[in-house]
């Protein structure tokens, strides 16, 4: 338990930054999901739609430090190596 003000000041600075940070990873995950759903479906269009909404809420959590940038990197390579998997199939 916290027993000076500057500690308590700590404690709930900490606890309004952990709900922030879970809000965003939580945003984060779903995007995933959602292109995830969209790979499954075969579906071109939605695949680079949802693809660049993914990247674009990894991104904006990586600038509020939700997320390392080696951390967003990686998500984002790996999610761009399974697009691109779909997107090249469906061009052939």
């Amino acid at each position: 338990m916290a027993n000076h003000p500057s500690a308590v000041k700590r404690t709930r600075q900490n606890e309004k930054r952990r709900l922030r940070n879970s809000a965003w990873r939580s945003r984060v995950h779903t995007e995933v999901k959602k292109l995830h759903a969209a790979i499954e479906q075969k579906n071109p269009q939605a695949v680079k739609e949802q693809l660049s909404r993914a990247v674009s809420f990894i991104m904006r959590a990586r600038g509020k430090g939700v997320l390392h940038w080696r951390t967003a990197a990686r998500k984002i390579s790996r999610l761009n190596l399974l697009a691109a998997r779909v997107l090249t199939a469906k061009s052939k």
